[in-house]
């Protein structure tokens, strides 16, 4: 926790706008035939972070309507600060001091204007009465209200999960993603809070609709050599984007609901690049569907590192102490 409220002064400062950044070899040809597995799948397999895609708001800022490239000028500000970012990483190496510049990785940039391609303008759907009601009671860290109890902070604040679609987003860092395989089963680790998404192959049925996972029950199949993965039943609770992937209306405040379905395709493009396309359909709380398209980089170098959070829940009983502590104060006067 004590990562994402240093993480929050980094989006209130405008990181969030800066673009991604993007391998040519991502734009490669979808014709593209990677080699096999053993057992004669498409080998996805290896480390793929999405690092690159830290500095793209998931959902387009209004001012730049349908258009998903940004201008020349707009891109070389860009350009500049993110430059910035990496600098600043650089000049606590040699200065041996740790500060700002580990806490938020920071990628390069690119001209996207979001992440989410569809509708058009790149912005999450409106909400239906029913998701304005979930969204109105959902609480977290990032919010300022008293904390009474766990119950106002949500799953992400507890180290529980960080939920789907979200976990699929980048943040301001764990951003490591490694795809593992063997016969009839695919496996996603996730570097935040070291989650794994075990996904069968062998054509079972999702679990019975009153089981929820809080990542949900996905399954998998291979349509020639693009991977589709179908996740249902999910718990309710987690936020549908987390802020710092989204701008407006607040990342922590984006309902998911039991219904809710998820699409994911992965179709390879080239050696070390993977066209990732996720659909979300959650016909209760939002009025139509949406899709983001998040193009994968190979890095084979990146190394995933412990996802500490905050042991012993100590951050969430000081905020329910401050808050005990700030009533008594005004009772007391």
């Amino acid at each position: 926790m004590k990562k994402r409220i240093v993480a929050l002064g980094l989006i209130a400062a405008g990181l969030t706008l800066s673009a991604i950044a993007v391998s040519p070899s991502v734009a490669a040809d979808k014709a593209y035939t990677p080699a096999k597995t053993p057992w004669g799948d498409p080998d996805l397999q290896g480390m793929w972070p999405v690092l690159h895609l830290e500095g793209t708001p998931a959902e387009r800022p209004e001012k730049y309507g349908d258009n998903m490239y940004i201008s020349d000028e707009e891109y070389a500000k860009r350009q500049k600060m993110m430059q910035m970012q990496q600098d600043a990483y650089k000049k606590e190496i040699k200065s041996n001091k740790m500060g700002m510049g580990h806490w938020a990785e920071a990628g390069d940039a690119t001209r996207r204007t979001s992440l989410i391609v569809d509708p058009k303008n790149g912005r999450l759907p409106a909400m239906t009465k029913l998701g304005e009601e979930r969204s109105a009671k959902m609480r977290s860290s990032w919010q300022k209200i008293d904390y009474n109890t766990p119950a106002d902070f949500d799953s992400w604040d507890r180290c529980i999960t960080r939920g789907m679609p979200a976990s699929m987003f980048p943040f301001h860092y764990n951003n490591g993603i490694e795809i593992m395989q063997a016969p009839g089963y695919v496996v996603i680790k996730l570097e935040m809070i070291h989650e794994a998404r075990i996904i069968p192959l062998d054509g079972r049925p999702a679990l019975p609709g009153n089981i929820l996972q809080w990542m949900g029950s996905s399954r998998g199949h291979f349509e020639g050599n693009t991977l589709v993965i179908e996740t249902t039943n999910l718990q309710p609770g987690p936020s549908m984007l987390n802020v710092g992937t989204v701008g407006v209306p607040p990342g922590d405040k984006l309902p998911v609901s039991a219904k809710t379905k998820i699409t994911e395709r992965l179709t390879p493009t080239g050696p070390n690049s993977i066209d990732y396309k996720i659909t979300v359909d959650d016909p209760e709380d939002y009025v139509s569907p949406w899709t983001a398209d998040l193009p994968w980089v190979r890095d084979s170098s990146y190394k995933m590192f412990e996802y500490a959070c905050h042991e012993d829940n100590d951050m969430i009983r000081h905020y329910i102490d401050a808050t005990k502590a700030k009533h008594e104060q005004q009772a007391a006067k």
